[in-house]
């Protein structure tokens, strides 16, 4: 087998490195492997040579990494390498061929699987990359359970920054039976050099790029910084005229069509490029690709590199040695420092990297100061020095040397115990009691640690037996038997575990209600409440809808002439929009009194999707409203997830008309928006077909916005019923930058002498008042929205036309008002 993967490397011009080498030998043995070696050094090589070793012997072999990103990059590599039919891949809301010899997952679905089935799980192999985020405070636990339940399985543990592992390996012995190789210490074949320096960043670039350096990767802890750097850096002469026009021909028609997406595209005609968590995906891999062809010799972005960006860098720039990581500021650790500087220096790309860290800001000033004084005695004797600001966090040259030849911080358990453990260790069957035993006391955390999940166990287990949802046989012949009374979901508690609560609220609505009920009156909407309350916190964009909702109710206070220590009262109450929150909290109680799992798991009420939709909002429209350019792709994660979950959990005899088109209306704005989140869905389907065999320079667009019409139809009526929010609080400015042709204030003052108000509910946004002629002419439709007046007469228009060509090149619905007319 040894040789046999090797004679296969050579035929696709691959030599092994001695650690590769090494590391496949071992593997064909059957041992353990612990790898943990540099990046550049090819681990993903070893991990094919783990799958093919088991794949031979016939066995099932599962790959883990801890962001689906990285689950999706792995499952099409190991296809183009095994074959479509041998690879498969479940990630909670994705499962494409599950069944195959391969599995790429997220570690949490294999945690789930270990759990449920135990020892005896079909898994012959594990392949854990990134092991490191066993030590992760939230996450770390899926990290641990495989380790200790999956007793027959071969482990492959890689990451390039593990530190001691002495007890994972002695413990990793005993358990399994097999013997532990540890690969590690190995030499870079890229070899890293490192420096300190005191000159502020943009002349550090300078230097960098005089002395052909680049690519260039600064490191910022915030996206924010990230974005600022960039557009400070773009003072600098950072290409040529030529590489300026070889980056236009390459971007060619690509559409920014958002804030962010504008200043990213004067940036990378700069030679300049941005990349975080916070961008769209089809931005972050227009950012790659221009890399990927040499054309960026700059790159601003975040320490997210460190999990993975698939780009070639030179040189790391770190603009400082201390983050803030959700709770304070504190330096760096060692393994986040390698992380990070691992990046520099690829493999066939470079034959030396480099890593430069920036003095601290009061240190750099200081250095100018003095060098700006020269030799002159008198003049060095009158500079002032700075100190650092109260409360920043310094780091010095003597702390960026201690970083270098510190060994990553050994990693911590972080083993947890909650009601879906528990359910899933009662759904094994067989000796329950000895299951939970051992997990609570057989693991590597602490005994007193030990203690506390052993008492969490049991206050969850007399919860659950009085719920009725796990029930004790007693028999005088045999010990007593606990089993479930309730069937499980496969992948129980991974694929939106709050779906069952959201059946059960779903339930409590009436489809034929649109004027009231328990809901608001709107059926459609209501159902994405539900969903929504059950998806995870965007915390940026509530705090930006806090911010609004607050700023908003100061004014009408101070209109009010409420006096301010009241008004500091009042705006404490004061949040972002929870649509149905007393219903849902009702609901959730109610739920959790059978089904009392679901208390892992906190109910969320928010309003995301159904502010867009209420608004009449597009993407574009609504990260400007909420200032939410830096979040773009945190925006279109959401409501693609929330795409999903509507679109998966509603059942099909609970979808009226009105929430199918609000479903494809969401999918056709996650689609416009990028739609490598909504294709990727369907090359999985088929992953057969290499989308990089035809793929252009940069990201193609979306299809046409008219290929789906009735999510098109729903575009159209959204931008006629921004228009009436609009005429219904009389903003005649805002109209006349929708309508800049169209006299609104002259129209307004028409309809007002005759009604007092219009109607915004949700009657007055029934799709049967809007009427829309396909055929009036080529090119165009004509659209007309009835307005709900008070007296119910419905005699007054609103027309407009509708620019289907304009509309395919912007992704959205282009309409231009005509009339706001009295029949």
């Amino acid at each position: 087998m040894y040789l046999a993967f090797v004679e296969w490397a050579e035929s696709r011009g691959l030599s092994l490195y001695p650690a590769q080498d090494e590391s496949v030998m071992e593997l064909v043995t059957g041992a353990n492997l612990i790898l943990s070696t540099p990046t550049g050094t090819g681990k993903s090589m070893v991990a094919i040579a783990a799958h093919a070793v088991a794949l031979a012997q016939g066995g099932r072999s599962y790959y883990t990494a801890p962001i689906k990103a990285l689950v999706s990059e792995k499952f099409f590599q190991l296809v183009e390498v095994f074959g479509a039919q041998n690879v498969g891949m479940v990630t909670g809301d994705s499962s494409v061929n599950a069944d195959a010899p391969i599995v790429c997952c997220t570690a949490e679905i294999l945690a789930n699987l270990a759990l449920r089935q135990g020892e005896n799980a079909p898994v012959d192999q594990v392949v854990m990359d990134e092991f490191h985020y066993y030590g992760d405070q939230d996450r770390g636990w899926a990290w641990q359970v495989p380790l200790i339940t999956l007793t027959n399985a071969q482990f492959v543990l890689m990451s390039a920054t593990l530190g001691d592992v002495t007890k994972i390996v002695a413990d990793l012995e005993r358990r399994t039976q097999r013997p532990v190789a540890e690969v590690t210490g190995v030499e870079r074949p890229v070899p890293l050099s490192y420096s300190y320096v005191d000159t502020p960043v943009h002349e550090t670039v300078e230097e960098l790029l005089d002395t052909k350096q680049a690519p260039i990767y600064v490191v910022h802890f915030s996206q924010a910084a990230a974005l600022e750097r960039a557009q400070a850096l773009s003072s600098i002469r950072i290409v040529s005229r030529e590489q300026r026009d070889e980056i236009a021909d390459a971007i060619g028609g690509f559409r920014f069509t958002t804030a962010f997406g504008q200043t990213l595209s004067r940036l990378v005609r700069s030679g300049i490029g941005v990349h975080h968590a916070g961008m769209l995906p089809r931005y972050r891999r227009l950012v790659e690709t221009l890399a990927q062809q040499g054309l960026l010799r700059v790159i601003c972005g975040t320490d997210t590199l460190g999990v993975g960006i698939n780009v070639p860098i030179r040189t790391v720039l770190i603009t400082a040695l201390s983050k803030y990581d959700g709770t304070k500021m504190r330096q760096i650790g060692a393994r986040e420092f390698h992380q990070i500087s691992g990046r520099a220096g690829r493999a066939g790309y470079d034959t030396a990297g480099t890593v430069v860290v920036e003095a601290p800001e009061h240190d750099i000033e200081n250095a100018a100061a003095v060098r700006k004084a020269g030799d002159d005695p008198k003049k060095l004797k009158k500079v002032v020095r700075k100190k650092a600001p109260a409360g920043q966090i310094n780091w010095t040259e003597s702390s960026f040397d201690r970083l270098i030849a510190a060994e990553p911080e050994p990693l911590t358990s972080h083993l947890e115990m909650t009601a879906a453990i528990l359910i899933n260790l009662i759904a094994r069957g067989g000796d329950v009691f000895g299951h939970v035993k051992r997990f609570v006391f057989d693991n590597h955390e602490p005994r007193r640690r030990q203690y506390e999940l052993a008492r969490r166990a049991i206050s969850i287990f007399r919860t659950l037996v009085q719920a009725e949802v796990v029930e004790i046989v007693r028999s005088e012949a045999s010990a007593p038997l606990v089993r479930l009374t309730v069937d499980l979901q496969p992948n129980f508690a991974l694929n939106q575990p709050l779906s069952p609560f959201a059946l059960a609220a779903i339930d409590l609505l009436d489809p034929d209600d649109t004027a009231g009920g328990v809901g608001t009156g709107h059926y459609a909407l209501d159902v994405v409440s539900i969903i929504e309350s059950t998806l995870d916190d965007p915390r940026q964009i509530l705090g930006q809808q806090e911010y609004k909702a607050r700023g908003e109710a100061v004014g009408a206070m101070k209109r009010d002439g409420v006096e301010y220590e009241e008004r500091m009262e009042l705006l404490e109450e004061v949040t972002y929009p929870k649509p149905l929150d007393d219903l849902l909290a009702q609901a959730y109680e109610t739920f959790a009194t059978s089904q009392p799992w679901v208390r892992d798991f906190q109910l969320s009420p928010k309003s995301v999707v159904r502010d867009m939709f209420e608004r009449a909002m597009t993407f574009a429209e609504f990260t400007n409203f909420y200032q939410l350019a830096r979040s773009e792709g945190l925006v279109l994660r959401y409501l693609s997830d929330a795409f999903r979950a509507i679109r998966q959990t509603v059942p099909e005899e609970a979808k009226t008309e009105e929430l199918r088109d609000l479903i494809e209306w969401l999918g056709e704005l996650v689609r416009q928006v990028d739609s490598s989140l909504v294709d990727e869905w369907a090359e999985l389907i088929d992953p057969t077909h290499d989308p990089a065999s035809d793929a252009p320079v940069v990201p193609p667009a979306p299809p046409s916005v008219l290929t789906n019409r009735r999510a098109f139809l729903v575009l159209v009526r959204n931008e006629l019923w921004r228009r009436v929010s609009l005429a219904a609080l009389e903003r005649d400015e805002e109209l006349a930058e929708l309508d800049p042709g169209f006299d609104w204030g002259a129209a307004l003052d028409a309809y007002y002498d005759e009604h007092e108000e219009i109607g915004v509910d949700a009657a007055a946004r029934s799709p049967k008042l809007v009427t829309i002629d396909e055929d009036a002419s080529p090119g165009t439709w004509l659209v007309e929205q009835t307005i709900a007046d008070p007296e119910g007469n419905h005699d007054w228009r609103l027309r407009a036309e509708v620019d289907l060509e304009a509309s395919v090149e912007a992704g959205v619905a282009v309409v231009a008002v005509t009339g706001f007319v009295r029949l």
